[in-house]
């Protein structure tokens, strides 16, 4: 199988030669036929002949060899027309059947301009379809959302052709309807995916768990006719790139006889046509774009890759040069040359995860991890974090937020962080097909980051460079749709406070409390604190408020009630050095909670005439303390300096 100039996947060689259509140009796409073309008349006759055949027998593979016997790939156009608008009359079953016929026909049989100009087709007559199907635009608005999904049309087929279209037409209502209607919502691939009923009522869930079965199977029992038979019996063609992928994982991560028997199947299955050429060709590739995720458990997954590839190359059932280029070897290798380090580490920190999302316990969390990396390896920090981050969107928004309040509460170094970021970009390509939701997902970790202080605005700003360098030479884009989803979010006004409220608020702590009860739950605890209650009872409050991003509001009411009774008051700085010395306050929540005191040190000037005095001597004192850093200075741009004192505060 050869790649065309216009990226799209020309017929094997072992097919015959199309014969070359009367209107068909060699260096252009061909122009419509006009009607009175007997070659197309005849076309249109024998393409209604095999539409309704089709959904008779429901047998793909003798649909694609009709229509391709056919030999007049330039009109195939009208065959993309005509199935759909035959389908649009007829039961869910038969518009599920049709969207499945497309994707197995699609890079096979039918390429890419011509499946593009279909769809054009379509849009532009859906008025007169709608005199014959009421919800016609509905339904059309469904069949583009599920091309993009199987990823026959590109994202960006919907604003070109709506450009192309008059304002006001229905063709335009079916663009606008699949966008907002079905490819911005959450989750909308599998929601699209299920909106007939399903690939033969197949979760997606359900079919990798059954693929996986398979190939599991045919490595324990070496029956490939049995194996062959049951990818058939799935009736998901769409989705054989998974058997291929999942395979050669397989064959990667176990080698030998393992990889011999892998390589063994999937050339039969090429042979036997069970799985496409242009599937094949899908699994390769999303195994390419995840090799780097995958070298982390087996050091030398690219070589073998490489090898696998060339086997499959020489033996015929692959075309290499149709593959995507194998991503660059990542800038900084792992600093960690035992893989059995490695692996071991990764196996410790998903146990930490989990165990996390249980107990919402951050400083069992910071405890064992620094015990399972005392030596603060940089590799381990940024593997911890794609893992924290890759098990939390898999949950609810419960478990987003408690993975945003540790990374907040972990004070990893800002460059550790960016590292765990770049090895989430550069799976989220391939994560993608598993996570629809994986761009919302990742804007708002990122934004949420920035916003917590984790990293700094600039760390996504050279995020984004780096991952539009990586699009550039052949990688995936949805990591920088990600990060400038997150950049549009954070020059929003007001974005800080939605974005902390993006998941509910509260992490492991009660999602649902406005800020206000916050504050004035804090005020009560230090009021009562400060009045001669218990030190380990006012932490454990503190504690069970559940929102450790908000900490510094703690540091902010105590420095102003300390302020207020002139530095008299030991009471509550004694609690803040216990929750400082018990990690309840972090570094980054004590320097932020002294930020926000000198942000409003002239108001507090007018009930307390020497604050300032009074703050600098607190900053004076936390910095023996080591709370906060000797360069942290109350001084404001516009402010006059005010000395920070050398007294006591008392």
């Amino acid at each position: 199988m050869e790649c065309g100039p216009d990226g799209g996947v020309v017929p094997p060689p072992e097919h015959q030669a199309p014969l070359k259509c009367a209107a068909e140009d060699a260096n252009a796409i061909p122009q419509s036929p006009t009607l009175s073309s007997e070659e197309f008349l005849q076309f249109k006759r024998k393409a209604t002949t095999i539409v309704e055949e089709y959904f008779s027998t429901d047998d793909v593979a003798a649909t694609a060899n009709e229509l391709r016997e056919l030999r007049v790939p330039c009109y195939h156009y009208y065959f993309v027309k005509k199935l759909v608008s035959v389908a649009m009359d007829r039961h869910d079953r038969e518009k599920e059947m049709a969207a499945v016929l497309l994707s197995s026909l699609y890079g096979d049989v039918v390429d890419r301009p011509q499946l593009h100009k279909g769809f054009c087709k379509l849009t532009e007559s859906c008025d007169d379809l709608s005199v014959d199907t009421p919800d016609a635009v509905d339904i059309l608005a469904v069949f583009v959302a599920r091309a993009v999904v199987d990823d026959m049309l590109p994202p960006a087929f919907l604003a070109k052709q709506s450009a192309c279209l008059p304002a006001g037409c229905k063709g335009a209502e079916v663009l606008r309807r699949a966008e907002k209607s079905y490819l911005s919502v959450p989750h909308h691939g599998e929601i699209v995916l299920q909106r007939w009923g399903g690939s033969k009522r197949i979760t997606v869930e359900e079919a990798k768990a059954k693929i996986s079965d398979i190939l599991e199977e045919y490595l324990a029992a070496g029956d490939r006719s049995e194996a062959l038979r049951c990818v058939r019996d799935l009736k998901i063609p769409f989705f054989h790139h998974d058997v291929v992928k999942r395979a050669l994982v397989l064959a990667v991560e176990r080698g030998g006889a393992a990889e011999a028997h892998i390589l063994d199947l999937l050339k039969a299955a090429s042979e036997e046509g069970v799985i496409n050429e242009s599937q094949i060709t899908k699994g390769f590739d999303r195994l390419i774009d995840s090799v780097d995720d995958l070298a982390l458990d087996v050091p030398n997954a690219r070589c073998l890759l490489r090898s696998a590839i060339h086997k499959a190359s020489s033996e015929g059932w692959l075309c290499a040069s149709c593959l995507k280029p194998f991503p660059p070897e990542p800038k900084k290798r792992s600093e960690v040359d035992d893989d059995a380090a490695v692996r071991q580490f990764k196996a410790k920190a998903v146990s930490i995860i989990k165990e996390y999302f249980l107990t919402g316990d951050v400083i069992e969390v910071m405890s064992r991890l620094e015990a399972e990396n005392c030596s603060c390896c940089s590799s381990f920090n940024a593997i911890f974090v794609q893992k924290l981050f890759n098990a939390a969107m898999d949950r609810k928004s419960r478990g987003k937020e408690m993975a945003s309040v540790l990374l907040s509460s972990l004070c990893l170094p800002p460059e550790d962080v960016v590292a765990g970021f770049h090895l989430l970009i550069e799976a989220a390509e391939d994560a993608a097909l598993d996570n629809p939701a994986i761009v919302e997902d990742l804007t708002m970790f990122f934004a949420r980051s920035v916003v917590d202080e984790v990293i700094a605005p600039s760390d996504l700003e050279a995020m984004e460079e780096d991952a539009c360098s990586r699009v550039k030479a052949g990688g995936g884009s949805t990591g920088m749709l990600a990060l400038r989803n997150a950049r549009a979010l954070l020059g929003a006004k007001l974005s800080a406070e939605r974005i902390l409220r993006c998941w509910g608020g509260g992490g492991s702590g009660k999602a649902g409390w406005e800020l206000d009860e916050v504050k004035d739950m804090i005020g009560k605890l230090l009021q009562e604190y400060d009045s001669g209650g218990d030190i380990r009872e006012a932490c454990r409050c503190i504690k069970d408020l559940g929102m450790p991003f908000f900490h510094h509001e703690v540091v902010k009411k105590a420095l102003v009630t300390i302020i207020e009774k002139r530095g008299k008051d030991e009471q509550l700085w004694g609690l803040l050095t216990e929750c400082y010395s018990r990690g309840l306050i972090t570094p980054n929540q004590m320097t932020k909670g002294f930020d926000r005191v000198a942000d409003c040190v002239d108001d507090l000037a007018l009930d307390v005439p020497d604050a300032g005095r009074q703050l600098g001597c607190c900053i004076e004192r936390a910095k023996k303390e080591g709370w906060l850093e000797p360069s942290f200075s109350m001084a404001r741009p516009g402010q006059p300096a005010v000395a920070n004192g050398n007294g006591a505060c008392s």
